[in-house]
């Protein structure tokens, strides 16, 4: 076992503090990822706080982690040392099921292997990315382009693959309409994506102050959701709804401003349940929808993407010592738009 530096929750209620955690030995299959950056999503906060769910403690959070491949199993061809390469979500799934063979390990249907929080093969609780290393298997590895920024590039493995996947699935593009709920972590992820996709882009935001950034990024419109003009004059406008939000908003609502045959699919993940009117579907035969993360394949496919159109997340770079403050800042809303750990910091 190695044993490495990392943070970790004591419980649902302390801050993080500095540790060290146990590696499993490399099996044949396995890669060793010395990591260089990782960053810091919203559910690692929902995690460690318990607002999915009672965890088990010491916990170590973080699934978007890049770094360099420092040592492969006897058996790995898919990687070799000094790779670039990042770890999202996920880091095994059954491989069996008939979602696994379809290659949507994402709904692996025994449940996939979380990167942390999650049982592992051998039964220990998987910990995640807040550490110098992680063991992975090559499979669940991915590549990560030479002209994406290493230090900005861990976001997409949580962030812009979460967004990425329901824009690829219903077809954002030249001539769709597309309304991001909120510009954060996600929400900017989703702009800039939906945008090099073709599609016409409108943030709805709380208010406007984040109007500046959102037309940088690549929207067309902004409009602020505190502004009750806003529900009424974009309704039946569009033909999908990013939801990136993690609190409980007004479905029927948004969902009024959906267009003929139009979806709004949630990827923000509430600890309270959201309620609808089912009547509000009938109208324009709307639809509601949940999307998850992505394929280790589409994945791959988001990170190839963001390299051919020069995407890369918004980020702000800090050291472990400040993961406590960073994380209050994310429940304020106050990061433009992710923070992403030095991992050289663990140290």
């Amino acid at each position: 076992m190695l044993t490495v530096n990392a943070y970790a929750a004591p419980s649902a209620t302390e801050p993080l503090v500095k540790t060290t955690i146990e590696r499993r030995d490399l099996g044949p299959n396995d890669v060793l990822i010395e990591i260089a950056y990782s960053g810091i999503c919203h559910s690692d906060i929902h995690t460690v706080r318990g607002d999915w769910g009672p965890q088990q403690y010491p916990l170590t959070v973080g699934h978007e982690i890049v770094g360099t491949v420092t040592e492969v199993g006897s058996d790995v061809t898919l990687h070799q040392v000094g790779d670039r390469v990042g770890v999202g979500c996920m880091v095994n799934s059954c491989r069996e099921c008939e979602n696994c063979l379809a290659g949507q390990q994402q709904y692996c249907l025994k449940g996939n292997t979380g990167t942390y929080a999650s049982v592992d093969r051998d039964g220990t609780i998987t910990q995640g990315g807040y550490s110098t290393h992680v063991v992975v298997v090559e499979d669940f590895v991915l590549r990560v382009p030479e002209s994406i920024p290493f230090e900005k590039a861990a976001p997409l493995l949580c962030a812009g693959i979460t967004t990425y996947s329901p824009l690829s699935h219903w077809n954002a593009g030249p001539g769709k309409r597309v309304a991001v709920v909120g510009l954060g972590g996600l929400g900017h992820m989703a702009v800039k994506i939906a945008h090099a996709m073709g599609a016409e882009v409108t943030v709805l935001s709380q208010t406007l102050s984040k109007k500046d950034d959102g037309l940088k990024l690549g929207a067309d419109h902004y409009y602020a959701t505190k502004d009750e003009a806003t529900f009424r004059d974009l309704k039946n406008s569009f033909d999908l709804i990013i939801n990136t939000v993690s609190a409980v908003i007004d479905l029927d609502a948004y969902l009024s401003l959906l267009a003929l045959d139009g979806t709004m699919v949630n990827v923000g993940a509430p600890g309270q349940a959201l309620p609808l009117h089912v009547f509000t579907l009938f109208g324009n035969r709307r639809s509601f929808a949940g999307s998850g993360i992505g394929s280790i394949g589409e994945t791959q496919e988001m990170l190839d993407f963001c390299a051919e159109h020069g995407i890369a997340p918004e980020t702000e770079l800090i050291s472990a010592d400040y993961i406590n403050e960073a994380y209050e800042r994310v429940l304020n809303s106050d990061v433009r738009y992710r923070f992403v750990i030095d991992a050289s910091t663990f140290a």
